[in-house]
């Protein structure tokens, strides 16, 4: 009997090293060029009004978003490095899944970034290069370390993104409700590495994180 794809369900296809590594490196390059990349959550506050800003309220709008759009380029990228050497098949499941939640961030913040007549920053794919090569060191330190770093990375972006709210103008709904809505996904996939074992990540290296 055949599967859906045409493979033997029984005798299921074995990768060899090297199939192993183009497919990683095939994950790679799509997630860095958003190769056949969809929305699958609408934008947060999208009905909301949009009265206009004065010139700094903008400017710090633009300035926040700006760089949480580059913040979701490194956490996409940082779960897919991770993703692409974990150990545990349901691991690299859920690593991609919280990948693909960062890439509706990603939509989301470029969104805004036009409402609000700017555009995301230049380094971005300097820094999905970096975050990429972070995540794959955290996976090769073992499934629980690694996603204790997501644990940790998540809970310093769920303050970073309330700091953000606090600064944020209160009549820019829009900005305000994408970023609240980043901020509950970034919680949740903090307590799902929680649940999933992530080991506690060494006080050195949570105080360079937090630089």
């Amino acid at each position: 009997p055949m599967d859906e794809a045409g493979g033997d369900p029984v005798n299921p296809r074995r990768y060899s090293a090297l199939d192993r590594v183009c497919l990683n490196l095939d994950l790679l390059l799509r997630a860095a060029a958003r190769t056949g990349a969809t929305q699958h959550r609408p934008t947060p506050g999208a009905a909301l009004p949009d009265p206009a800003l004065d010139g700094a309220d903008r400017r710090r709008s633009a300035g926040f978003m700006r760089v949480n759009h580059a913040g979701e380029v490194c956490a996409q990228a940082l779960y897919v490095g991770q993703a692409v050497l974990a150990r545990d098949e349901d691991t690299r499941a859920a690593l991609l899944a919280a990948a693909e939640e960062e890439g509706d961030h990603l939509f989301w913040c470029e969104q805004r970034l036009a409402e609000l007549e700017t555009r995301p920053s230049r380094l971005d794919p300097l820094w999905f290069l970096g975050s990429a090569a972070i995540g794959a060191a955290a996976a090769l330190a073992g499934d629980r370390l690694s996603l204790g770093f997501v644990e940790e990375t998540e809970e310093q972006v769920v303050r970073h993104l309330d700091g953000h709210l606090e600064r944020l103008a209160p009549d820019d709904q829009r900005s305000r409700a994408i970023v609240s809505a980043m901020c509950a996904d970034e919680a949740r996939h903090a307590e799902a590495a929680r649940q999933r074992g992530a080991a506690p990540v060494p006080a050195p290296l949570r105080r360079v994180m937090a630089w």
